[in-house]
């Protein structure tokens, strides 16, 4: 039988090169992105790419993430790269050929939620920061496309992705864990939901037959002290020590004054310290997915 062709836009980061070689196995894949080993090489966010191929399934993942923007130049940044990318992406597929599906990475972001358990795709969607508004438009957008062009649309808004070597918050923890900075605020117990970078490339052909928008994430919600004994463990270091929570306010507090250089502030602290996380009920029951569980299959490397 012969393979389907898919296109990968942001091969090259931390979501697209783990699950690139997964899907390998049932596609046959070209790349665009801004590195030279990407089939196309292209800045999405200024440049509207041309294909000399008609692709069957795009899994657009590149985006901009993991900043907090500092200036308006920052923050607009965002809009550059997750709304004009995703257009111009679209732009170029028009005068190619239409693809029969398309999977957009988007983000629990859109949701703009610090704190709140088994949130439903039903949630009001209400983003806060430059990235989680610039992935709301960027779905507004396709969602008008898609339906213009006849495209089936799978949204995937995850949560917290876990794989070798993560960036952002999980990564963040990974480090201070293993250069001994880390410290557990009120004894780790707060839930956040978290996704196995693999099942990204297992919801692939589902969503390409089917569409719809979902929440992806473990079953299991781990709570912060889960995690944390998790990594310990891997890098043969003990369990961080916990603080009271009193104490963890004065410090975050103080950090809310020096600005980034700060540990903890009053924003990190609520994200440390309250429930975050989202159902997957849906997913489950619409395209008969059942995720990895992050505590058993989570390996640092």
């Amino acid at each position: 039988m012969e393979k389907k062709h898919l296109l990968i836009t942001g091969a090259s980061g931390f979501l697209g090169k783990n699950v690139k070689s997964l899907l390998s196995r049932n596609y046959e894949i070209k790349t665009v992105g801004l590195v030279d080993k990407d089939d196309i090489c292209v800045n999405l966010a200024t440049t509207v790419p041309q294909f000399s191929e008609k692709f069957d399934v795009v899994l657009h993942a590149a985006g901009k993430a993991h900043v907090i923007p500092k200036t308006e130049n920052e923050k607009k940044a965002f809009f550059e790269v997750n709304l004009q990318g995703t257009m111009n992406l679209c732009y170029g597929l028009e005068k190619t050929g239409l693809p029969k599906s398309f999977i957009f990475i988007s983000s629990v972001a859109v949701y703009g939620l610090e704190y709140g358990e088994l949130i439903t795709e039903d949630h009001p969607l209400n983003p806060k920061t430059s990235y989680g508004i610039s992935k709301y438009q960027a779905e507004l957008f396709l969602q008008r496309w898609c339906k213009k062009h006849g495209v089936i649309l799978g949204i995937i808004r995850p949560s917290l992705i876990a794989g070798p070597n993560p960036p952002g918050n999980l990564g963040a923890m990974i480090q201070g864990i293993q250069t001994g900075k880390y410290l557990s605020i009120n004894g780790g117990n707060a839930k956040k939901s978290i996704l196995m970078v693999q099942d990204i490339a297992r919801l692939v052909p589902l969503l390409a037959s089917k569409g719809g928008i979902y929440n992806v994430c473990d079953t299991k919600q781990p709570t912060f002290r889960d995690l944390e004994r998790m990594i310990a463990d891997q890098l043969d270091k003990s369990a961080p020590k916990s603080i009271p929570y009193r104490i963890a306010k004065v410090l975050a507090k103080a950090g809310d004054y020096m600005g980034g250089k700060a540990p903890i502030n009053t924003s990190r602290l609520t994200k440390i310290t309250m429930s975050l996380t989202f159902s997957n009920e849906k997913a489950r029951r619409e395209l008969g997915w059942e995720p990895l569980r992050v505590i058993d299959n989570f390996r640092i490397k």
